[in-house]
């Protein structure tokens, strides 16, 4: 990739790490399903707007918009109810940790479920240390009592399975030919309508007071920044420098979400959560592979 291309990843994890920062401050006046709602919603109109000012056609296939429902309940709907649910109950940088675990979710289901991409002995060495980096997480709740910030923190890793199961739906987008964008789009369209009766019934939205302002900025932040923005700009990223290097956003997204939290909320993290940071980020690279490329070039002939 060219130094634009790498600037822009690093952009990149900083807005989506900063999604965890907008979570926690919007969570202060709004429950968790009435701010998912306003996310998804608002997210979809800015790229409706997108779209049409870019051209690109509407599908109006039962089968399109069926997947788009089946990809907005598992990329959107599950796990933004989970993680904002989680960060009712634990720091918005443990919460962007935990997220960083979807690559090694989604390469065991793309395991059991597909045909063509099986595990790698280097793989399982990397999700090996990935799940040692959960155990550190939250082992301490598993072999002593039960810690309140346990059941979050497993609400965190099942938005995270979610998000791995919407890797291998999201498959089908690519032999429907459909441009990214409007993947995206569909998705947080199809989401919007799913959640509007559950937030409706659950929440009543008319009964809580009015947001105040630092809310208002926090959703705007969500769902225009690290939703609209965020999706066009991986996908040019992803254009640019393949699907391997701009994966490596995963690896970053924690550092810029535990930052962020830190400098603005004043979240600290201990020597457990620091030593589950590292593991997890260690085998991530180890399933990407670019740490054994790198030994080979820079081995003698």
């Amino acid at each position: 990739m060219t130094a634009r291309d790498w600037a822009l990843l690093v952009l990149l994890s900083v807005i989506w790490g900063g999604s965890f920062l907008f979570i926690k401050l919007g969570l202060r006046d709004l429950p968790p399903l009435t701010f998912v709602f306003g996310r998804v919603s608002l997210a979809a109109l800015a790229l409706a707007a997108y779209l049409a000012l870019s051209g690109i056609r509407f599908p109006r296939e039962r089968a399109v918009w069926l997947a788009f429902f089946g990809m907005g309940v598992l990329n959107n709907l599950i796990p933004f109810t989970l993680l904002f649910w989680g960060e009712t109950r634990i720091g918005g940088g443990l919460a962007s940790i935990l997220n960083a675990t979807t690559p090694i979710f989604s390469i065991i289901l793309a395991h059991l479920l597909t045909a063509d991409e099986r595990i790698t002995p280097q793989k399982l060495g990397g999700i090996l240390l990935g799940f040692a980096g959960v155990f550190a997480l939250i082992g301490g709740g598993l072999v002593g009592p039960i810690r309140p910030s346990m059941p979050a923190m497993i609400a965190c890793l099942g938005a995270a399975f979610s998000y791995g199961l919407a890797g291998v739906f999201g498959r089908r987008f690519r032999r429907m030919g459909l441009a990214p964008a409007m993947g995206a789009f569909g998705q947080t369209a199809a989401s919007s309508m799913l959640m509007l009766p559950i937030a409706l019934i659950v929440d009543r939205p008319w009964q809580l007071p009015m947001p105040g302002a630092t809310t208002w900025a926090s959703l705007l932040g969500l769902a225009l920044l690290c939703t609209t923005f965020g999706y066009i700009l991986f996908f040019r990223i992803l254009a640019a420098g393949g699907a391997v290097n701009s994966s490596l956003v995963t690896l970053l997204v924690p550092v810029s979400g535990v930052l962020l939290n830190g400098l603005l909320l004043g979240e600290t993290l201990g020597a457990a959560q620091f030593a589950g940071m590292a593991l997890i980020a260690f085998g991530l690279l180890v399933i990407d592979g670019r740490i054994f490329r790198l030994r080979r070039r820079s081995a003698p002939a």
